[in-house]
Parts: C-alpha cells; structure tokens; sequence
C-alpha cells in the first residue's frame, strides 16, 4: 500500500513539472523557396532560452510555462524576425525568413549564435558562407570551396595551385569529405588544380579540425561537411557562368504547382579540349605524324525534395564527375595511344520525421563510388613485316553501400542530445594490372584483389549548458570494422568545454580520439592521380589518433569581429607509406602478380603540433580575416629513413593568409588575398651514378645484353632539403548590374598579380657549361595570370 502511493505521489510530480513547462518547435525557412536553414539562432528576447535549427532547420525549445514573449529569430544574410508566441500549451511555429536586400547586406548584419564563437562549446571549427567565397578572387576565375580553405589557419596548402587539405599535420586521406552525407574519395579536377565541388550548387560548408562531435568518424584529422541546396518551391530560378576554362549552369524550381516539391540541377564542364584543338592542328599541319591530345572534366550535381506531410519530407540527391585525359598518335607503320580516366559518383536518399515536439530523426541510404584507371597500347611494324604488339589496363576503386539513423532529442533548453547508428560496407579493388601483347616477353595479369569489409559506428553527444557561464559537449563513439578473419573493435571518447570568462570571452578545450578504417596510398613513381584507397585489413591495422587542444575565443561588438587562438597536440599511429622503392606499377625488376599490395606499405607513427591564429570579420562592408599557423609536423616508420624522425613533405612551419572584401558601392566589390608559407620539407638526392644491374638484382635475364649503364639515385635522409619560401597576391573586381529579368556579373581577376615565380618541384641537372658538376633548378608554374568572366543570375 506504502509502495502505492509513493509511486502515486511520484507520477503525480511528474505530471506537474511537465505541465509547467511547453514546448514550441518548427521549422526555419527561407521565405519563397522555402529553403530549411541551418543553423538559425533562435531566443526568447530578455531571457537565457536559446536554441538553433538544426542541419534540416528543425527547432525545439522548452520554456517555462507564461503568458506570452517574444520569440526571436536571426540568420546571417536574412532579415531579423520576431514573434509574439503564446507560452500556455505547446505550439507548431514554422517561420519563413527574408533574404536581407544589398545594402542591409553590406552595411549591416545579424549575427546568429554560432557566430558568437565564446557563446558554443564547439571549437577548431571553420564555417565560411557561400556567398563570401564567391566574391575571393581564385585561379582562372573558377571559384573553389577547396582553396578558400587552404587560406584558414591549421589547414596547410599542396604545391602551387593545387587543391589537397593538409588539416594540422594530416594528409589528404585523412580528411572526411562528405556531400550530403555520402563520402567523396576523390575531390580534384584537372590532376588535383580544381575541386569537384560547384559552390552554385552547394548551401553551406563547415570544416572541423578538431573537438570532433561523437557523430563524426572515419577519419584522422578533419570533418568537411558540405550541403547541398534543396531547390526553391516558389518558381524557377538559374544562375551561371563563363569562364576562362570552363562553363556552368543551374536551374532550379518547383516540380509542382501544390510546392510541396522542388528539383535542383547543376552543370558544369571545361573546354580545354575544345579551344586546344584548332592551335594543335596547326601546329602538326605538314607533319608525317599525327598526335592527338585531348583533356576535360565535368560535374553534375542534382537534388529533388518532396514535402509528405508537416511532419515528413524525402531528399534524393546525387553527384557525378569525371576526368578524361587521353592522347594518340599514328605514322605510316606506328600507332600509340594512352589514357587517364577517374571520377566519383554518389548519391543519397534520406527521410526526415519528426517523431513529436522534442525528436527529430533522419535515415539516409548512402552510395559513394570512385575508380581510376589507366590504358595504353601501341603497335609497330618493323620492314620484315613483323609486327610488336602491347597493351595495358590498370584499374582501382572503392564503392560504399550504407545505412544511417541520426536522433535530434530536446528534452530541455539546457540540453540537445543526438544519438544514432551507422553502417557501411566497403568494396575495394585495391589493384588490377594486367599487360599483354608480343612486345613483351610474359604478359601478367594480378590476381583478384577485391575486399569486402563491414565499418559500423554508435554514438551519442550532448550539448550542456552547465550553467550561465559553462557550455559543454560530451560524446561517446564506438566503431567496428569487419575484415575477413579480424573484427577491430575501437571506443572514441569526445569532449569540449567553453567557459566563459566574461560575457565575451571564453577558455575553451577539447579532446578527441579518431580510428580511420580505408587509408590512401600515393604512387611515389608519378605526379598523377594514382592515388589508391585500400581497406584495413587482418595484417594492416586501422590508424588511430589522439588530439587535445586549448584556446581562448573572443567576440567584439564594434566592429563584428572573432578571435580565436588555440594550441593543440596530436599523435597518429599506424599511419601508412609505401616502402622504400614500391609502387603498384612496379613491373619490371621482378614479377609483380607474385605481391600483394600489403606487401609494399609500412606503418609508422607521426605527431603533429602548433598554435592557431583567426581574427575574422563576416559581415560589412568590409569583411575577410586574417589567419597564422605555426605547426610542426614529424614521421617515423620502422622501414624508412633508417628508422629515424623525418619532416613529411607537407611539413610548413609558418602560413600567414591575409583575405579582404570590400563593398566599394552597392554594384562593385574588391577582393584581395595575400598568402605566405614557409617551404616544404623535400628529399633530394645527394649523388648519381651508373652501375651494373646485376648488382642490384638477384635474377638477371641471361638473354638481356644491357647488364651495364643503369642509372643509381643516392638519397639521404628524408626531408633533408627545405624549399623556398611561397607567397602570392590574387585580386579580383566584380561589377554587378540588376537587368529587368536578371542580374548579371563580370568579374575581372589576376593570379599572382607581382609574378612571384614559386617553386612547384626541383630537380638536378647537370650544369649546361659543359662540366660535369649538377646543380639544382626550381620549376615554377604559374606566372601572372589574369582572367575575366561573366555571370548570371534569373
């Protein structure tokens, strides 16, 4: 009896504390192409009860049961809105906000509560608008997601005009590059000098280097988050462009009267290959041969978007790229052609529901696929009329099923919980060679190499708000990779706080471990795209890393700026290289179907260290930001450079980057970036010389007569030699003018406006005077580059 009525007393406080509080939730939309926003800071004005949308611009907030307030809501670039809410019972609310028009755009801005960067426990993250990274001035006029990183503190450029991310001591593989949910293995165009990604298709990027949330896995050193836009509901809309190099278009509107559906479709494609044609036909004009080069790319982006109900709504999204490179020539009794060919496809489909006011779930179906493949073939006829004959194919690639559940659960204002469960299943053909033709004495063909391995991941995160003055985030990830024999099992524990000092200053840490299950293997023989993704497997085990950071953020008022300076401190282990001399196009010297592909790599360990300065400003008339880096970056494998430390190529240890934007009237912008780096940590050889191949190999061919004159490199230690310095001045002007019907741009560009010549790569040759001494020569790619292109927008 006693039991009974305790637990009557029990439900009966229960029912009393819900009753005195409500919950209001809804949707953030922009107000005619009902686009969801992201992100939106929303408040009760004179009070401490904030939320935001989420990534679907789905809100819920939980207050204390009152009369009535004022229901806040503000998003960079839109119009502030305000609405009187009841707060008796819970309530729907969806609100629809207004594109802020040009001068409130430029002059002045709302700033959202992610943009207070003291106020969220979340750091080392960057988030750039689109709209900004349209106005950066870039190489040939084509802007570039990729680049307009490279130019943000902890994230270390590649070689001249090249688009790889080196996020704080990390390579390439390391950074998981997500579009719509689904993985991109390869983001490069054009032998990695442009990124696959069309920004007039793309709504909003956000790139994490550290404090990683509990829902993100899979990779070593950064989260790049990319969304795509949904499409707009009210009528149709385009916007493109035409470029130096390349051309692109996007249309957009809804696929119904009801606007309960909307399409998106984006295009872009070089013509390289097109304006080369006519200059190399006249070059070869009165030749007794005929060569034929030819390269181009495209990307086409597409996305609908179906509205089932208020409570329901269905994506279907997809992206396809491709690279092509090929040439051929034919003479009277020869004929040769080869070609390079890769690209990256993907698509998604996801549902969201809202289960009631305070949850929120999305399922995603996911595919990603990418493969790359080289061909080549000639024929020759010798005057006894015999014939050689040789052929080559050689192919990789990696595809990507999976599954994922994500929960968005609000049980109070104080917190936001998401939980949720993934699983991938990854099929890789590492490696498939096979060669064949009289020309060669025994054609080879590799054994089948395909892997099929199961990744899965739980996990669960919670932003806390302490109290007025501690904001936290904790998580906790576990994830699971399923090889043939080996099921690797690897807890992820995630953390960051930010304790507010004064109202807008914050001390901020974090701490993060991260496993990587598919790693990246770059051909040490060519400067190409022959990268290859391979699996963990039951003899390669999967990379790991820890990182912990500290810092401070600052907010200012007037003027709108943010400063944030943090140090952190990572250790990687197990991370992967080829073994000295190793390569997947190794054929000769041995017989390379007799290898597996875990034959050739080792594994090691790196750190990697520095501090990190951004004082940004987003919005005005005059918005950019200024960034520093000081890293250092070290190797060590068992199998390479004797065993000892190395600095990896992508070693800098100074970046200063300088972006300005500057509205000089409602028409004109000027852009500006200036960019400076310390060289790159290279291995040059110290000697050549000529030997006896029979000295190097064990097995000799007793029919070959060539035994003597090969060429030895001799090298040192890795990273013996540092290159020069790099820095370089872009600027761009755009004049914009609104037509009746459309508004259009042209924009006026120049690449390394003072002809800075920055080393691309440096060899050793031997000295033109006729003397037998070597010396080093620096190449140098671009020089001064200008650019023009229109734009348009309907």
């Amino acid at each position: 009896m006693k039991f009974k009525l305790f637990a009557f007393i029990i439900l009966a406080q229960i029912q009393a504390l819900a009753q005195e509080r409500i919950t209001i939730s809804g949707f953030v939309k922009e107000h005619g192409s009902q686009e969801q926003l992201p992100r939106v800071n929303i408040y009760i004005s004179g009070t401490s009860f904030a939320t935001a949308t989420n990534t679907y611009g789905f809100y819920s907030l939980t207050v204390p049961v009152s009369d009535s307030a004022n229901l806040l809501f503000s998003y960079i670039g839109y119009e502030k809105s305000e609405q009187k809410v009841s707060l008796r019972q819970n309530a729907t609310l969806n609100v629809f906000l207004s594109s802020a028009n040009q001068l409130k755009e430029v002059v002045v801005s709302s700033r959202r509560e992610e943009d207070y960067v003291s106020r969220s426990a979340q750091m080392s993250k960057i988030d750039v608008p689109i709209q900004q990274i349209r106005k950066i001035p870039s190489l040939f006029g084509e802007k570039d997601i990729l680049k307009v990183l490279q130019l943000m503190p902890g994230v270390q450029k590649g070689t001249e005009g090249q688009t790889g991310l080196y996020v704080r001591g990390g390579g390439p593989d390391q950074n998981l590059i997500i579009l719509d949910e689904a993985v991109v293995y390869n983001a490069n165009h054009l032998f990695g000098f442009f990124s696959v990604f069309n920004s007039d298709a793309i709504k909003s990027v956000e790139l994490t280097k550290g404090g990683f949330p509990a829902r993100y896995g899979g990779r070593l050193s950064s989260v790049l988050d990319m969304k795509m836009k949904e499409g707009s509901q009210d009528k149709l809309h385009g916007e493109g462009g035409i470029g130096v190099i390349s051309s692109r278009l996007t249309l957009e509107g809804p696929l119904s009267k009801k606007r309960k559906s909307s399409f998106l479709i984006s295009g872009r494609r070089t013509y390289i290959d097109v304006l080369a044609a006519p200059f190399i036909a006249g070059q070869q004009k009165g030749s007794e041969s005929s060569m034929k080069p030819g390269y181009f790319f495209y990307d086409l982006n597409a996305k609908m978007n179906y509205d089932l109900g208020p409570n329901d709504k269905v994506y279907i999204s997809g992206y396809f790229g491709r690279d092509r490179f090929h040439i051929s020539e034919k003479r009277d009794n020869y004929a040769m052609s080869a070609g390079l060919d890769w690209g990256n496809t993907t698509a998604t489909m996801r549902w969201n529901h809202v289960l009631c006011q305070k949850m929120f779930v999305n399922t995603s179906l996911i595919y990603s696929n990418f493969d790359f493949g080289i061909a080549s073939s000639f024929k020759e006829q010798h005057s006894n009329n015999s014939v050689d004959e040789f052929g080559l194919r050689y192919v990789s690639r990696i595809r990507d099923l999976g599954i994922k559940t994500d929960f968005d659960f609000y049980p109070s204002s104080k917190h936001a919980i998401k939980f949720g469960i993934q699983a991938t299943m990854h099929k890789s053909n590492p490696s498939a060679l096979s060669t064949s033709g009289t020309a060669i004495e025994k054609p080879q063909t590799t054994p089948d190499q395909t892997n099929n391995a199961l990744e899965t991941g739980i996990y669960v995160e919670d932003t806390w708000q302490a109290g007025d003055a501690l904001k936290l985030n904790a998580g906790f990830r576990l994830s699971a990779f399923k090889a043939k024999t080996i099921t690797y099992i690897r807890p992820e524990p995630r953390f960051s706080a930010a304790l507010r000092l004064i109202d807008d200053l914050s001390l901020k840490a974090s701490y993060s471990e991260m496993n990587q299950y598919v790693h990246l293997l770059s051909n040490t023989g060519l400067g190409l795209p022959t990268d290859l993704w391979v699996p963990t497997t039951d003899r390669v085990a999967p990379q790991h890393s820890k990182q912990a950071a500290i810092g401070f953020a600052k907010d200012m008022e007037q003027p709108a700026l943010t400063f944030t300076l943090e140090g952190y401190y990572k250790k990687m282990n197990n991370i992967l290289s080829y073994k000295e001399g190793s390569s997947f196009l190794k054929i000769d010297g041995g017989n390379s179907t007799d290898q597996s592909w875990e034959d050739n790599i080792t594994a090691g360990k790196g750190w990697s260290y520095g501090a990190e300065l951004l004082v940004q400003k987003r919005a005005g008339r005059l918005s950019g930001w200024i960034g520093y880096t000081l890293a250092w970056t070290k190797w060590q494998f068992p199998e390479l450079n004797f065993g000892k430390t190395f600095y990896p190529r992508y070693d800098r240890r100074n970046d200063l980057s300088v972006v300005g934007i500057y509205e000089l009237t409602h028409h004109i912008t000027f852009s500006a970036t200036w960019v400076y780096g310390t060289g790159n940590a290279l291995t040059l050889p110290i000697s050549k010389f000529s030997g006896m191949r029979e000295y190097f190999f064990s097995t000799v061919d007793p029919k070959d007569t060539n035994l003597s004159g090969m060429q030895v490199t001799e090298y040192a230690e890795r990273g013996n030699f540092r290159a020069e310095a790099f820095h370089r001045l872009d600027m761009a002007i755009q004049f914009r003018k609104k037509k009746k019907r459309y508004e259009r741009t042209w924009e006026f560009g120049v690449y390394n406006a003072y002809n800075r010549k920055n080393p691309f790569f440096y060899d050793i040759e031997s000295n033109s005077g006729g003397s037998s001494k070597s010396v080093l020569k620096k190449y140098s790619l671009f020089p001064v580059l200008p650019s023009i292109s229109y734009n348009f927008k309907f």
